[in-house]
């Protein structure tokens, strides 16, 4: 039984006076979970109140059914819920989440699903092109919203699927900024690092920029993973952010990330000279850290270390010594264009970097450094011979 609503007047973006209600619409049988509508847009007060009337007579007479799901917000609810939220990793519905928050809700969520027309999708596909990277991905998740609304006979057809899909313009006056080091500045990025003194910064970057392991795989590692006898390191799981900002623990990426790479004799001499500083140092602290389950990276209170506390690193190393400016995952940029640049085959590529197939190895990283590309010209005037 619904209980108590209020009607309330608010004012709208272009200034003019609407009105709204928000009610209670009993337990969702799919989700198990109390539900609530809200309902806005209304001219006059009693268009409200006669609204409201209808959904309590409708909850009365016939419970909780599909048609207690009208606005966008409340059927992407549903679909996270009980259709999207089991079928992927924490870490990923937590980012799905807040796309929806920042940029899908804002556009869609308050309209009335059969109100969406093609022309409104189109419009908002070509704003979200003109400004979001990831447009794409947004006009995909609204896409699978929709689809959900026709499942549950909501909506007879996707106006989505009806929009034609804008491509953004490329910048072509200017040379791109390449998020990668070629080897020269590999050197002295890492050369500044060491001169710093800190031993676990200088271990953990030149680990990935020598294996091109992924943030979350590092920041994951134990020391059991790391095999000192074969210069080995497996990566069998990847730290990442869950719900309210925790950090968890989860499976990597994909099935291809579970894997072990050789380590160079360089990388895993600094990574024995961080676990002597690291058991010496949190000794006095308190922590036993020769357990091979100890993680290799830690706060100095020995917990997991934010994702975020790297960036804020390697931002500070950069601007310190006055370097290019790369992000971290720029250091497996900087790695995968270095094996290309040493030789190493795309398959032998693709598996060091965990890769789930040839094509995401090709379509992100084909770019190849500075110097590769100054020789170009040069390998072609010695074909030519003329």
């Amino acid at each position: 039984m619904a209980r108590d609503s209020k009607i309330k007047e608010y004012i709208k973006k272009d200034g003019s006076k609407a009105y709204m209600f928000q009610t209670y619409l009993g337990v969702d049988p799919v989700t198990g979970k109390p539900r609530k509508t809200t309902r806005r847009g209304f001219s006059t007060k009693k268009e409200a109140q006669l609204t409201l009337s209808r959904v309590k007579f409708e909850i009365e007479e016939n419970g909780f059914t599909n048609a207690s799901y009208e606005t966008f917000e409340e059927i992407y609810l549903l679909w996270f819920d009980s259709a999207y939220k089991n079928t992927v990793k924490e870490s990923t519905y937590v980012k799905t989440k807040e796309t929806f928050r920042l940029h899908i809700l804002p556009a869609f969520g308050s309209m009335k699903l059969n109100k969406i027309s093609v022309t409104y999708c189109q419009t908002t596909v070509n704003n979200w092109c003109d400004s979001l990277a990831k447009y794409r991905v947004m006009k995909n998740y609204v896409t699978k919203v929709l689809d959900y609304s026709i499942t549950l006979g909501l909506l007879k057809d996707n106006p989505m699927r009806k929009i034609i899909m804008p491509r953004r313009k490329e910048i072509v006056d200017g040379e791109k900024v390449e998020n990668f080091y070629n080897k020269e500045e590999l050197q002295h990025f890492l050369d500044c690092i060491k001169s710093d003194g800190f031993a676990r910064w200088n271990a953990l970057f030149r680990l990935l920029a020598f294996t091109g392991f992924r943030k979350g795989e590092a920041l994951a590692l134990e020391w059991k993973d790391i095999d000192f006898n074969q210069s080995t390191v497996t990566v069998n799981k990847t730290l990442a952010k869950g719900e309210d900002n925790k950090l968890i623990i989860q499976s990597p990426k994909t099935k291809t990330s579970v894997r072990t790479v050789s380590v160079d004799p360089g990388t895993m001499q600094l990574l024995k000279e961080w676990r002597k500083e690291q058991a010496t140092d949190f000794l006095k602290l308190g922590f036993n850290t020769m357990n091979p389950s100890q993680v290799v990276f830690t706060t100095y209170k020995n917990d997991y270390m934010q994702l975020a506390t790297v960036t804020n690193r390697i931002n500070k190393i950069i601007k310190k010594h006055d370097l290019k400016v790369i992000t971290v995952h720029g250091l497996r940029h900087t790695h995968c264009s270095l094996l290309f640049e040493a030789g190493a085959s795309i398959q032998e590529v693709k598996e060091r970097l965990g890769h789930s197939d040839i094509k995401t190895t090709m379509n992100i990283y084909t770019h190849v450094t500075q110097q590769a590309k100054e020789g170009t010209a040069e390998k072609f005037a010695a074909y030519v011979n003329f």
